[in-house]
């Protein structure tokens, strides 16, 4: 009976079912007594997700023969902005249409951070409109064949539907959470072509569209949504998206440099200026723009997504500016998706390649869509899954559990440390604020793993399933 009893409180600690809200309470002492490692884990094959699991971890002086990851924290990188996802208009539109009690459960489990809730730390959003947008849009349209170069139509009020507030609830629940801001095009008449998809900004508002950004900071600011950095252009080198703009690696640097940067300074505004924002596979664009000493002085650091190229791109522009920072701030998961090989894939390259190449932080692209990828321009991305799926009511799909596994523990301020890489146990390794340790280990292979933490020479012995993912803290 004592046996039973012991099970059954067992599992209604820990199991949980494929929709639920994450880890839950902390589990109870087994048999053994407490365990120094606490362990969650998710399984390729969905059996298992994003779980805590009720098992001793202890560390030991009694060695084995299994493979050791040794986490050795005398070694430090860089610091953590946290870890999430990008809130499209699409996105902010579908929560803010679920049921009351759906949006608020929703929101909790994703923005708080307790036992229970994931808690994401970074959130991007879209200066305008972006493809996953019901429509194109600027914040200071004009009839055609008319302009506005002093800005008086400038104004936000189409955000006050639905993306200002699931932003106030969202800040209300985590005030901490940085938002990152980047536009897909500028205003139609500002471009060369009059069209929100393709063509260039047009030399000659420059100036007005660094005021653009100084307004956006400020209305935004006017809402209670602090704006902790901006990008001056997402993906620059795609014109051929709805919206997009053609903005050249020598552009972007003009733009920061003698526009850009001078109008955030002159207005007193402390927003980070990020770069690039686009693929791997052209580090040559960041490393021009970091490499003019007007633009410099303005940069914060360049952003990359992973549609070409290899993740290690980031290492080889911290490499030539060690000074600046380096971000990742897209990935979409293409729909109807194929979660073993998703997660696989996103962990090793997004939650463990990005951090090791001196990321600060990790975005996956949709936050939500509708079951069939909506909503989005015409045009736009038609099959991008959401981490969320949203109807009535919503569904969890790989890139939550992706995400999850980093932002419930390496908190914004925790510090990336030295873990060695052994065989098939892809890992990255961080120090906490608090001081805790976090180990996420992905087992690539096709076999089983066992194998040791290692830390101050004692060893903790676990296992991996092919193709799972396991977060260790202690």
């Amino acid at each position: 009976m004592k046996t039973f009893l012991l099970g059954l409180l067992c599992c209604v600690f820990s199991c949980k079912g494929s929709d639920g809200p994450g880890p839950g309470p902390v589990d109870p002492p087994g048999p053994q007594g407490p365990s120094d490692v606490a362990f969650w884990l998710t399984k390729g094959d969905r059996s298992v997700l994003f779980a805590k699991q009720n098992v001793i971890l202890n560390f030991s002086s009694q060695l084995n023969a299994s493979p050791n990851i040794t986490v050795d924290e005398s070694q430090a990188y860089q610091e953590i902005d946290g870890f999430g996802y990008t809130l499209t208009g699409g996105s902010a539109t579908l929560i803010n249409g679920l049921p009351e009690a759906r949006k608020t459960a929703l929101l909790e489990d994703l923005f708080r951070w307790d036992s229970t809730h994931i808690g994401v730390s970074y959130l991007r959003i879209s200066i305008g409109a972006s493809d996953l947008s019901a429509s194109t849009f600027s914040y200071n349209d004009m009839p055609a064949g008319q302009t506005d170069p002093t800005l008086a139509n400038f104004s936000i009020q189409v955000e006050k539907t639905d993306l200002i507030p699931v932003l106030q609830r969202i800040l209300a629940i985590n005030p901490h959470i940085k938002i990152l801001g980047s536009p897909w095009s500028p205003p139609e008449w500002m471009k060369t072509n009059g069209n929100f998809k393709g063509g260039k900004l047009k030399p000659e508002y420059y100036a007005a569209y660094a005021q653009y950004f100084v307004k956006y900071v400020k209305a935004m600011q006017a809402e209670g949504i602090p704006i902790d950095a901006i990008t001056p252009q997402n993906e620059p080198l795609h014109p051929g998206n709805n919206p997009s703009l053609d903005m050249q690696a020598a552009e972007q640097a003009d733009f920061i440099g003698n526009h850009l940067g001078p109008a955030f300074r002159a207005a007193g505004i402390t927003t980070k200026i990020i770069c690039y924002d686009h693929n791997a596979d052209r580090p040559d664009y960041p490393l021009t723009v970091l490499g003019d000493a007007k633009a410099a002085q303005f940069t914060d650091g360049s952003a990359f997504h992973l549609y070409g190229g290899s993740i290690s791109a980031l290492t080889q522009v911290h490499n030539a500016f060690p000074d600046k920072h380096v971000y990742f701030t897209e990935q979409w998961v293409g729909g109807p998706g194929n979660f073993a090989g998703d997660l696989k894939w996103h962990v090793s390259n997004l939650i463990i390649g990005a951090p090791r190449n001196w990321s600060r932080n990790v975005l996956e692209w949709n936050l939500a869509a509708t079951a069939d990828y909506k909503p989005h321009t015409p045009g736009g991305c038609t099959t991008c899954l959401g981490a969320l799926t949203i109807g009535s009511d919503y569904t969890k799909n790989v890139a939550y559990y992706i995400i999850a596994h980093a932002s419930k523990f390496v908190r914004p301020g925790s510090v990336r440390i030295a873990s060695n890489l052994p065989g098939s146990l892809e890992n990255v390794a961080f120090r906490t604020p608090d001081g805790k340790k976090v180990l996420i280990v992905l087992n690539s292979g096709a076999n089983a793993q066992p194998f040791n933490i290692q830390y101050k020479g004692k060893q903790a012995a676990t296992e991996l399933a092919p193709g799972a993912v396991g977060t260790y803290v202690w």
